[in-house]
């Protein structure tokens, strides 16, 4: 297979995006817990952005969102942030680096926009751990979801930040990594914070 283009998501691309991610739900478990209304999980909350990977045949073979983070209204202005949500790729689509696409998408968007990013992954997701490791995310925390597993067992979640890229500087402070991730991630109630793209 060559590897699949990388665009914006269109609303044409929905249907699409549930087959993949019911392949993806049936190899990989991802996410934890079907939604009930896989096309509303897709565009809830409304993602300020979102890219899909195409092959050459126009199918959908993997996908990614970035939702914003809104300000805490009784906190002092910080950075802006955004969640990296939603990210997928179907078995046939691996091994190309599909996932590191989608991501460098996001951080492209976000450095643009001086946001930084944060994730949330459920554990077990240790390829998806190792791809972020790669990529620069560090680790921040863990929680338990407010959400539980199918057979109603607590999930563990793991905390990701990456700090936006300012001009002439890679590094983020220890200090705004945990801030980031001690605020609400967008997806929480998601029931699908892991992704699946090994």
């Amino acid at each position: 297979m060559n590897r699949p283009a990388v665009r914006r998501r269109r609303a044409t691309d929905l249907d699409g995006c549930i087959a993949a991610l019911a392949e993806v739900h049936r190899v990989d478990g991802y996410p934890l817990n079907w939604p009930a209304d896989p096309h509303r999980w897709l565009r809830e909350p409304h993602p300020a952005r979102a890219w899909v990977a195409v092959d050459a045949d126009a199918a959908v073979v993997g996908h990614v969102a970035v939702h914003r983070i809104p300000d805490q209204v009784d906190g002092p202005p910080s950075q802006p942030t955004a969640e990296v949500a939603r990210l997928f790729v179907v078995p046939k689509a691996r091994g190309l680096a599909l996932g590191s696409a989608l991501l460098d998408r996001a951080r492209q968007w976000a450095d643009k926009r001086a946001t930084d990013l944060v994730l949330e992954l459920a554990a077990g997701g240790t390829a998806a751990a190792a791809l972020y490791e790669r990529a620069g995310w560090r680790c921040v925390g863990t929680s338990t979801a407010p959400w539980a597993a199918p057979d109603g067992s607590p999930v563990s979640l793991r905390h990701y930040t990456l700090r936006h890229r300012a001009p002439g500087s890679d590094v983020a402070p220890a200090s705004t990594a945990r801030r980031r991730a001690s605020r609400p991630a967008a997806s929480r109630n998601s029931g699908g914070s892991s992704t699946s793209i090994s």
